[in-house]
């Protein structure tokens, strides 16, 4: 399917068929943890529009529910390789999912857009809204995210604040913690300020674990994240590792392309390809895997003392 991946192991979401209306890093930010790697081009924080027909996105939707079991999937989800919020048609497209589906969706979004009142009225059908919020200061935003000049800490804020006082859904609010960088007693205090302010109904905590954008970042240890659940306050808890196997046609007869569906948007370590295809012999994964690689379809990318595959569009720095 072109506009649809998964189901994949979600750390919070359980089985999650994800949704992807965003052509490869159209985002507004340029977060150093990306695991999709640099934005290319950062689009314009006003410019959304229709980068894919939703009508396609739907159809792809609803054929893919026909290949599954109900209960293979426990979340939709709107994710993938760019800000979904930057579709024109998201709060269509999340009301048409949950007609088809009956499936409870949920929405990945950096929340900097919220600042547009038509923006927190399309997340409004969402049964969970996940936004980011790694910083409580605007110098430590720019250095994290590094979003576009009118896209300040302030907006981002403002709009979480706004959503949450309308918003019947699960507001969760995702916390990236990098070592050195904002799991600091100083930097935690910031963001408990802010958190305090918007009064979300979780905060998640997280650590990267698939492949950062730069090649310096490494995941907040064990102490700055009890740090972090301590600061942040009962509101906050740590996600575990993602555990279990990707969604793979593994009787498909072009194995390339069911892999690279899933690692244009969620980079996979070797060893979860390898998992997540059993039954097939290693050695035939590695090949297939080559063969991508000189394809120039797909790149092997070392980080976090892992071996990981992603789209060869994806762009790693090792600075």
């Amino acid at each position: 399917m072109k506009y649809i991946f998964g189901p994949v192991p979600s750390k919070r979401l359980g089985r999650s068929l994800g949704i992807d209306p965003i052509p490869s890093k159209v985002c507004n930010w340029n977060c150093i943890y990306c695991q999709l790697g640099r934005t290319k081009q950062l689009s314009h924080g006003r410019t959304r529009k229709e980068y894919f027909p939703r009508q396609g996105i739907v159809d792809d939707f609803k054929q893919t529910l026909e290949t599954h079991e109900r209960s293979d999937i426990d979340w939709v989800t709107f994710v993938g390789s760019g800000e979904p919020t930057l579709h024109a048609s998201i709060g269509w497209l999340i009301k048409e999912v949950k007609n088809a589906g009956r499936y409870p969706t949920a929405i990945i979004t950096n929340g900097s857009l919220l600042y547009l009142p038509e923006v927190r009225a399309d997340l409004m059908a969402a049964d969970a809204v996940l936004p980011s919020l790694d910083a409580g200061t605007e110098k430590l935003y720019r250095r994290i995210n590094r979003a576009l000049p009118e896209l300040t800490l302030e907006r981002l804020v403002e709009g979480l604040f706004e959503f949450k006082k309308s918003y019947q859904g699960q507001l969760w609010i995702e916390t990236m913690l990098i070592k050195g960088v904002n799991d600091t007693k100083e930097a935690l205090q910031d963001i408990a300020s802010v958190i305090d302010r918007i009064k979300p109904d979780q905060v998640h905590l997280n650590v990267p674990t698939r492949p950062p954008a730069e090649g310096w970042i490494e995941p907040a240890d064990e102490e700055g994240l009890v740090r972090a659940e301590k600061i942040l306050g009962e509101v906050a808890r740590v996600i575990s590792p993602i555990s279990g196997t990707f969604s793979l046609d593994v009787d498909s007869e072009n194995l390339g392309q069911e892999i690279l569906n899933i690692i244009t948007r969620h980079p996979m370590s070797e060893d979860q390809i390898m998992s997540s295809m059993e039954g097939i012999p290693h050695e035939d994964i590695i090949a297939v895997l080559k063969n991508m690689e000189n394809n120039g379809q797909a790149k092997m990318v070392q980080r976090l003392d892992k071996r990981f595959w992603s789209s060869a569009e994806a762009n790693y720095t090792n600075k």
